[in-house]
């Protein structure tokens, strides 16, 4: 069993990169079971297609993100800056979630993605009715807003400057930008959060 379990993650391992590089369409099972060191048909066994594959491994790794990224709705601009620096660090996840977002009529949506997207925008929503975060715009709007700030600096949005990661100093003035950005975002027209 121990076995298994160890081939299963070496196939999800190769597959992220595999499919963070080029996608469903452009991933060759072939090349995932030759760098998960097994043979082509246990990924079938395992995953049963390569779709199946690509969402169990994206899921894999966005739970993760739900996991260490929690939404506190009463500090958005430090939620913003968290979401900014795992980008950073993790560019083939964002590569990946990329894909996806081109690739979705392929691979079916993810109902989990789903659900904690809704309770992030319920999140907000209760936020805002205490007062806590102004109502200039609505859940949907400022949360999209929030994410498109925090990661338009991956390396797959094609209108973010790419910055030099050891460039501390800019990552720095970067990351209160983006705190500006949102806690203005968050405020209410008079300025004060409602």
């Amino acid at each position: 069993m121990r076995n298994a379990e160890a081939t299963r993650e070496r196939i999800l391992e190769a597959a992220m990169e595999e499919f963070s590089t080029y996608g469903v369409a452009g991933a060759r099972v072939d090349r995932i079971a030759r760098k998960a060191g097994c043979n082509k048909n246990m990924i079938y066994i395992y995953f049963e297609n390569k779709e199946t594959l690509f969402k169990t491994v994206l899921q894999k790794h966005l739970s993760r993100v739900y996991e260490d990224i929690a939404l506190d709705p009463e500090d958005l601009p430090g939620y913003a800056v968290k979401v900014f620096d795992f980008a950073l660090a993790n560019p083939d996840l964002f590569r990946l979630i990329g894909w996806y977002n081109l690739e979705q009529q392929a691979v079916g949506s993810l109902s989990e993605r789903a659900a904690v997207q809704e309770k992030k925008l319920k999140t907000i929503a209760d936020a805002q009715h205490a007062g806590a975060v102004g109502r200039t715009f609505e859940p949907g709007f400022l949360m999209t807003a929030v994410m498109a700030i925090a990661t338009a600096w991956t390396a797959i949005n094609p209108y973010g400057p790419s910055y030099d990661p050891d460039a501390v100093s800019r990552l720095d003035r970067t990351r209160e930008a983006i705190a500006k950005a949102v806690r203005l975002l968050t405020e209410g027209e008079d300025g004060r959060s409602s």
